[in-house]
């Protein structure tokens, strides 16, 4: 315990010390062996240690606050923890003796966040978090700093030595695992780290190159050199060397536990479920998968279930689905047999490894997710932590059932109290609604509850054995307690739906006094005997902070105080009401219909204090103690009785004190009302006397990391207190430490106390064993009657009556599941008010319907009235309060759209300003286009920017440079191409004339663009291949963006030109058109005028202003608006009248129809008006009157001639005018076409220049890549050249101390080697034979103590004791023996004593300085291991170093051939390239130089002359081809002859000789012959031609006579068609007869004569078939018979 003196705090007066009386809690953090049968873990601000059999509990408490970092060595049964505060310490403590080992303070500033023992040797890792992030390796036994190594911003979760070698260390976190090794130089040690690459988060190893250097084999020889992508990203620094962009960025997997093998080897899970295997040596992770058993016995399992909350079915359906997720390692623990892991399946899983597969067996199941795994020192328990905080022990060896060792509850605890009389049991609850019975005297576990919901508060009752627990959703649960084994609850009410927040019992366990959210506070009867009844409730004026009691034993009267701080006052206010014995015999006096206390009953008052309070208490004597909110202060207030409630003086306190704690705070007062104490969140107790309010007692019990101290509890003798932290998860247990006359008071009060009680505790625990346990069945008998009730009141009222009120309540009642005490007593007073009024509400309803009817007539009425009559149907609503408020809600909801919209436009305005301004206020040349009149082309211009000043300004410095460059390298021309005078004139000249020449050409080729062309200055610029330097090409860019200025602009120029030309064109067709119009009108043609018009494209001003045409929709006028626009109107149609009513008007429209001439135009309307006798018949007509009209006639025809000739006239001019509009407006379009080429040609031309723009910014993007890669290089060099320096340092440095080493190795080896030498010198004054003999014993040496090995352990490790700890034991064992050789006994016998005595004293420092020399040895050898590190790390930097050289080089020779190998654009003709084309789109000109173009042409005049001469020579090759063509031609001709020869000298030899080739081989004139029979054959067609003729004529004669009786036959079928029609009517009638009759015979006869001729027809047939078989036999014979009579032809051979 911490004195009050280390805290530098004087206290008055101390009656008595507090002691820790026991201490429990929870953990979640890992819990560890201190030795085979004994765990710990930390606890707030204790270590528990536990004994897994006894399961007795020991404390060991941390006296700076909470524990931070913990370790435990069950080996060495040591524990390691670390305070939280500033400059934190780690201490050391032993077990069981809990003393402090050593104190080790390092460099940490503010905490440490993990700790971890190694498993051989007196070694402690730590690692400290921000801001150090520091790992340090500690002799704990020597209190060492032996290395420590800081890598800032690195967090590090879990840390872990190798237990086969504690060089080694593995450290991990949620993203990375680094294996650290301990290198050791005599007494120097150094921490050297290595990260392991992890795979991908999907199993996949990953490959990481090497981003930092180039690639040779990737190569681009057309962009430049191939860069890393921390050059192109800009980057020199140290970023450079590990930047990646983000989408190369593969994320790895997320390690959640590690666990080293036999082997030194890891075995890691990781958060995606993988099962990994990491070598140590290669730092590669392998993927482990998964084998299944060949056989189906799996090995015999533990089963263990918690007890489950839910149904078997519910629980196990969760099971399964657990099961079937991937589940995720976070715990392993290594065995001799296997591997043992967990993780979120909350499964313990057993795994044997065979290279990459593994098989898996599960142990046991938990049913929670596990964090830790840890094995006893021996090896034969298994600790399994849940994340909840249980613990359970298997026994892996005996396969024993799973023993649950801690049972965690599933939250902090919440509140603690001591259950009557508070000597013997205690009880607190979690905040998820567990409840535990703790024993008092040592803290055993005895029984737990759970409620299953959130409680708030809890208390116990002081007149019986019964707990009142808070919920959030407003119940109050009441517990049985009365057997503390075996606790239930017994009753259960809702209050309201506000969360219980107090629940406070007065001394006497009469009332129970519980406060809500809001200001409610509801009064119960404590007493099991009255049911816990509600006996009120009252609503305060504000929250309530806190409740306090006080009763009154003579007149049974309990005054409770409560305590507000209203938000709109900055102090506390107090108000105290009474709780007389009338409101528990009388309560319904005592309350309101809805259940609220009568003011009158409680006699409330209220005080006002000067300060804001967190908490208040009240003692006896009207002594009030309050704890001050914003400053840790404690008042004390005397209050003074009021005469009125209205009385609002603020109370000023009598005495205040500091508390010397993190405020807000809260206080409690003991039983007796003699001892105040007072917790905040600083996690300490102050005790102080309640009278002096000076401090008896403190105790750091909790901590503020853990948020504090939760609640507080006195018992009622005063001697116990429970005090629980508020997130820590601790419930300590504190006791006074005094005397026997000092706690006789305290006891006596007690007593009294405990005498007064005693009665009511009986009886009331007697009711309370006797209720029934609570459930929700019990709960929804009370209901039911409710139920039943209102049901039997809806079927007594009728169908119509539904919706009343009554039956809504009743609806009510039925739809919910639980009422609220409160809701309860509201529907109570509902009741009652219907049934006091029901007559007076039916009055009012008969009223209602009748005033009903009668608007609804009303509105009938309103519906047939016309609509100028007819009202809205708003104006039929009565309820005027209701329509103004409707009518202010939619005037708001109109404002408030109508602001909406205003802001929105507003954005929209801003918006169209910005853009506006961006993109056409800073235009100097707006953009427009020009459109053709009849073709689609489409022209714009190009929107320019006015040049700014600093454009202007880089503009003219380089045309000043290029000017002076231009000067400077004519006078340099000058004096170094100076030729004498001696040259004749004429070679000058011509060499004037050809230099123009010259620079012709390049001027077309190597400009590489047209721009000259086209308004651009292109002598200004710098020749492409003079482009070197980084100014050089800025310049060059600044001078192309002014070329394509001047482009553009002069482009614009040519464009406004033809924008002009088309707005006059446009005018002229409008004059024209005026006139075309006046003629079509004239002519009443129905044709539309063409007329043509800008559009928004060619005027884009138009969209900037908004037409009255383009509003669709009404525009908003405001009221004055609206009546100026109506006074405007009225004018207008004022106007408009009085034009009509002027009377000259209307004579001149009556006479001349408005004008006062007739025009030429106006004869087309002109009628003569025909004389009025026409409508007489023209044979009544006079002399005069045929006159009259003859002239009439005239004049009409006259006017017609003039007509026609007037309309031809029109349509001429009408013509006229369209023809020229069309050849106009044509005339227009050739122009813009010829524009529309030039704006082609000018993009053609500013691409060009952007192309070489984009050539040279890209050359100088490159060169700024290539110069920080080299600037990058550089830092990577200077890096490696000081680390260079530091290893070759520390290898000097190494080297030096190896070197001194070995130097006092040698030594002792020489030193020893003249021991064993001037043994016999030593020795001279011995008898020779006794020399001999005492040599042999000097000589020999005990045997080397053996290692027993433990076949039956269970440890994978083995036996391995430390390095120090067996050279130690070693030593000893040597020494024994040495003394065991030196006893007398083995003395030779004749030997002097004194000379024996010599002889052992020589042996022993021969044995001493041969064990030194071994231990020099060894320590030697891992000297030059480590110098050997040193040389291999300073060679590889050196290695570095060269490679680094050898990319600078690089470098600098790919940079240099940039600079000099330029990219040139040139501008080539078609058929001037002179190389051959390539089939991919740009082809590769590897291999092309750049040369000039008379070496083409030298080149062109010698390939012309030798491709003249190969011609010669191949047209002579051909001619003597030819010859031998024809020669092979005419051969091959010879023996196609001689073919045909043979083949007709064959042909006659096989032909046969008829008579017609006998006859032309016997006549000698066969031609004569031939015309002769020729002849007779044409006179013979002669005779035939005639006789055919003749023939004709004679079927011409008989195919008329056929033709005519065709008809007669055609007229007789008619007939004959007739009289079939008949006849088929008698032959159907007849076959109707037929069928009546009987014909049976008669067909069956003709049927059998049908079938005799049917086979007679089949013999004729077959005999047929066989007399033309043997006709053609004998045809056969015949013809071969014919052939045996011809001659043969045999062919002869040659």
């Amino acid at each position: 315990m911490e004195s009050d003196a280390e805290n530098g705090e004087d206290i008055g007066r101390r009656v008595a010390d507090l002691e820790v009386r026991w201490v429990q809690g929870f953990t979640n953090r890992n819990v560890g062996f201190v030795n085979d049968k004994t765990i710990c873990y930390p606890c707030g601000n204790y270590i528990l240690f536990v004994d897994i059999e006894t399961k007795k509990k020991t404390v060991l408490k941390c006296k700076n606050g909470h524990v931070g970092a913990f370790a435990v060595n069950g080996k060495s049964q040591v524990v390691a923890f670390s305070d939280q505060k500033l400059n934190p310490v780690i201490y050391i403590y032993t077990f069981p003796g809990l003393v402090k080992r050593s104190e080790i303070k390092g460099q940490a500033q503010l905490d440490y966040s993990l700790l971890a023992f190694s498993y051989t040797g007196p070694y402690l890792a730590s690692y400290s978090s921000v801001p150090e992030f520091a790992l340090s390796i500690w002799d704990w036994q020597e209190n060492i700093l032996l290395c420590s190594k800081s890598q800032p911003g690195v967090t590090v979760t879990s840390m872990s030595f190798n237990p086969m070698n504690w060089h080694q260390l593995c450290l991990s976190n949620e993203n990375s695992l680094t294996v650290w090794n301990i290198e050791r130089n005599d007494q120097e040690h150094h921490l050297k780290s290595k990260p392991v690459r992890l795979p991908a988060e999907d199993g996949s190893l990953m490959y990481n190159q090497d981003v930092f250097f180039s690639h040779p084999g990737i190569q681009d020889l057309y962009y430049g050199p191939v860069l890393p992508i921390s050059a192109i990203a800009g980057l020199a620094g140290d970023e450079a060397e590990t930047f990646r962009p983000k989408d190369d960025i593969q994320p790895s997997v997320h390690p959640t536990v590690h666990c080293w093998t036999a082997t030194s080897d890891l075995y890691m899970g990781c958060e995606e479920g993988h099962f990994l295997a990491i070598n140590v040596e290669t730092l590669k992770a392998s993927l482990l998968y998964y084998k299944p058993p060949r056989d189906t016995k799996e090995r015999r399992r533990t089963q263990f279930h918690s007890l489950p909350l839910l149904s078997d079915d519910s629980l196990k359906n969760e099971e399964d689905k657990r099961r079937k997720q991937k589940p995720v390692l976070l715990a392993m623990a290594y065995h001799k047999d296997g591997l043992y892991a967990a993780g979120s399946d909350g499964i313990v899983h057993f795994y044997q490894i065979k290279g990459t597969h593994y098989q898996m067996d599960n142990c046991f199941d938990v049913s929670e997710p596990i964090i830790s795994l840890v094995f006893s020192p021996d090896y034969n328990i298994l600790l399994v932590e849940t994340d909840k905080g249980s613990v359970y022990v298997y026994k892996p060896s005996q396969n024993e059932k799973v023993i649950k060792l801690l049972d965690a509850c599933n939250d902090h605890f919440l509140s603690a109290d001591f259950l009557t009389p508070g000597n013997k049991y205690c009880v607190s609850v979690a905040i998820s609604g567990e409840v535990h019975v703790w024993l008092l005297e040592d803290g055993a576990f005895i029984s737990k509850l759970c409620l299953n919901t959130q409680a708030t508060a809890m208390v116990c009752c002081p007149s019986s054995y019964s707990v009142a627990v808070g919920t959030k959703v407003g119940h109050v649960y009441f517990i049985d307690v009365t057997k503390v084994e075996t606790p239930r609850v017994v009753h259960r009410v809702l209050l309201s739906n506000l969360p219980v927040q107090h629940l406070q019992y007065d001394q006497s366990g009469q009332y129970l006094i519980t406060g809500a959210a809001e200001g409610h506070i509801f009064i119960l009867d404590a007493r099991p005997s009255k049911l816990f009844q509600v006996l009120g409730y009252l609503v305060m004026s504000s929250e309530v902070l806190g409740l306090s009691t006080i009763y009154d034993v003579e007149s049974e009267l309990v005054e409770v105080m409560a305590l507000l701080c209203p938000p709109d006052l900055r102090r506390a206010r107090l108000e105290i009401f009474c709780l007389p014995s009338a409101i528990t015999i009388d309560n319904d006096e005592c309350i309101d219909e809805r259940g609220m206390l009568k003011n009158s009953v409680i006699q409330k008052h209220q005080y006002e204090l000067e300060y804001p309070l967190s908490s208040a208490v009240r003692q006896k004597g009207d002594t009030v103690y309050g704890y001050c909110k914003h400053a840790p202060f404690i008042c004390k207030y005397h209050l003074t009785k009021k005469k009125t409630w209205k009385d609002v003086s603020v109370t000023l306190s009598e005495k205040r004190i500091p508390s010397h704690q993190f405020a807000p705070g809260f206080l409690h007062l003991s039983p007796n009302s003699q001892l105040l104490a007072s917790v905040a969140k600083d996690g300490v107790l102050f005790i102080h006397d309640a009278v002096t309010l000076e401090t008896v007692a403190r105790e750091h019990c909790h901590s503020y990391q853990g948020q504090g101290i939760g609640s507080l509890a006195f018992s009622l003798d005063g001697q116990f207190l429970l005090v629980n932290g508020m997130d820590d998860g601790t419930l300590v247990c504190l006791k006074w430490k005094t005397g026997e006359d000092e706690i006789k008071e305290p006891t006596d009060d007690w007593r009294l106390i405990l005498a007064f009680l005693n009665n009511s505790i009986y009886n009331e625990n007697a009711v309370l064993k006797s209720m029934e346990e609570w459930n929700i069945a019990t709960e929804s008998l009370l209901e039911s009657s409710l139920e039943m009730e209102s049901q039997e009141m809806l079927q007594k009222k009728p169908s119509v009556e539904v919706m009343d009120e009554d039956s809504y309540l009743n609806l009510n009642i039925l739809s919910t599941d639980e009422m609220t005490w409160l809701n309860q007593k509201v529907q109570k007073a509902i009741k009652e008010e219907i049934k006091k009024f029901a007559d007076k509400r039916k009055e009012l309803k008969k009223g209602i319907k009748k005033l009903r009817k009668t608007i609804q007539e009303m509105m009938y009425e309103n519906e047939q009235a016309p609509d100028i009559e007819r009202l809205d149907q708003q104006e039929f609503n009565l309820d005027i309060e209701e329509q103004e408020r409707l009518q202010v809600e939619s005037e708001q909801e109109v404002a408030k759209i109508r602001k909406e919209i205003e802001m929105e436009n507003l954005a929209k305005c801003y918006l169209r300003d910005v853009i506006k301004k961006e993109c056409w206020d800073s235009m100097s040349i707006k953009g427009r286009a020009i459109k053709c009149f009849h073709a689609a082309y489409e022209v714009k211009n190009y929107p320019m920017k006015e040049r700014s000043k600093e454009e202007l300004e880089a503009l003219e410095r380089v045309l000043q440079l290029k000017k002076f460059e231009s000067a400077d390298f004519k006078i340099r021309k000058e004096i170094v191409e100076f030729q004498p005078q001696a040259v004749p004139p004429k070679e000058e000249g011509e060499k004037v004339e050809e230099e123009p020449a010259t620079d012709e050409a390049p001027s077309s080729s190597l400009i590489g663009s047209l721009s000259a062309q086209f308004g651009g200055d292109t002598s200004i610029l710098y020749h492409q291949m003079d482009l070197h330097t980084r100014e050089q090409k800025i310049n060059q860019i600044i001078l192309l963006q002014d070329i394509i200025y001047k482009v553009k602009t002069a482009f614009n120029k040519e464009f406004d030109t033809v924008a002009r030309q088309k707005e006059q064109e446009i005018a002229r067709v409008k004059e024209r058109n005026l006139r075309i119009q006046e003629i079509v009108e004239q002519l009443e043609l129905q044709e539309e005028v063409w007329e043509p018009a800008l559009t928004d494209d060619e005027i884009p001003e138009r969209a900037l202003t908004v037409q009255d045409s383009e509003i669709k929709v009404e525009k908003y006028l405001t009221p004055e608006q609206r009546a100026k626009a109506e006074m405007m109107a009225k004018i207008e149609m004022e106007r408009r009248l009085a034009s009509l009513n002027s009377a000259r008007q209307r004579a001149l429209y009556d006479m001349m129809n408005g004008v006062l001439e007739i025009k030429k135009e106006d004869i087309l309307k002109i009628e003569i008006p025909p004389p009025p006798f026409v409508s007489k018949p023209d044979t009544l007509w006079n002399e005069e009157e045929k006159k009259v009209f003859k002239e009439f006639e005239k004049k009409v025809k006259e006017l017609n001639e003039e007509r026609e000739k007037y309309r031809k006239t029109l349509e001429t001019e009408l013509k006229k005018l369209q023809t020229s509009i069309q050849e106009t407006t044509q005339t227009f379009d050739d122009t813009v076409s010829k524009l529309f080429e030039r704006k082609v040609k000018s993009e053609m031309v500013i691409y060009q220049e952007e192309l070489k723009i984009n050539n040279l910014l890209y050359s100088l993007l490159l060169d700024e890549e290539l110069s920080t890669r080299e600037a990058g290089l550089n830092h990577f060099l200077d890096k490696k050249q000081k680390e260079k320096l530091s290893t070759a340092q520390a290898v000097q440095v190494a080297r030096a101390q190896d070197d001194a080493y070995r130097e006092t190795y040698d030594n002792l080896a020489a030193e020893d080697k003249i021991l064993e030498r001037g043994f016999k010198k030593e020795f001279s004054d011995v008898p020779a034979h006794h020399i001999d003999h005492l040599f042999k014993l000097y000589k020999r040496r005990p045997r080397a103590q053996k290692i027993k090995m433990h076949l039956d352990t269970a440890n994978p490790y083995g036996d391995r004791p430390g390095s120090a700890r067996a050279y130690k034991e070693a030593l000893a064992h040597l020494m024994k023996a040495i003394d065991e050789m030196d006893d007398p006994e083995n003395m030779p016998e004749g030997l002097d004593p004194t000379v024996w005595e010599r002889f052992c004293l020589a042996r022993r420092t021969k044995v001493e300085s041969e064990q030194l020399v071994k231990r020099k040895a060894l320590t030697l050898a891992e000297m030059q291991a480590f110098l050997q590190k040193r040389i291999d790390d300073d060679e590889k930097i050196r290695m570095d170093i060269e490679k680094i050289l050898n990319e600078l080089n690089t470098l600098r020779e790919e940079k240099m051939r940039f600079q000099l190998d330029l990219t040139i654009q040139f501008l080539l003709k078609q058929g001037q390239v002179e190389l051959e084309s390539a089939a991919e789109l740009i082809p590769d000109y590897t291999d092309a130089i750049l040369i000039h173009k008379s070496v083409i042409e030298e080149l062109n005049c010698t390939i012309r002359a030798q491709g003249e001469k190969k011609i010669a020579s191949m047209v002579e090759s051909k001619d003597f081809s030819k010859g031998i063509f024809q020669l092979e031609w005419e051969h091959k001709k010879m023996k196609m002859l001689m073919e045909d020869l043979n083949q007709k000298a064959r042909d006659i030899q096989k032909l046969h000789v008829s008579r017609d080739r006998q006859l032309f081989l016997s006549v000698l004139n066969y031609d004569s012959r031939i015309t002769q029979q020729v002849s007779v054959m044409e006179q013979t067609l002669g005779v035939m031609d005639k006789l055919h003729k003749k023939n004709v004529k004679n079927r011409q004669k008989v195919f008329k006579d056929l033709e005519k009786r065709i008809c007669l036959k055609e007229q007789a079928n008619y007939k004959l068609s007739q009289e079939l029609q008949e006849m088929l009517v008698s032959v159907s009638e007849r076959r109707h007869i037929f069928e009546a009759a009987d014909t049976q015979l008669i067909s069956e006869k003709a049927a059998k004569d049908h079938y005799r001729d049917i086979v007679q027809r089949r013999q004729l047939v077959d005999l047929a078939k066989e007399q033309a078989q043997e006709i053609a036999v004998l045809q056969a014979e015949v013809e071969r018979l014919r052939m045996r009579t011809f001659p043969a032809l045999f062919e002869t051979e040659y």
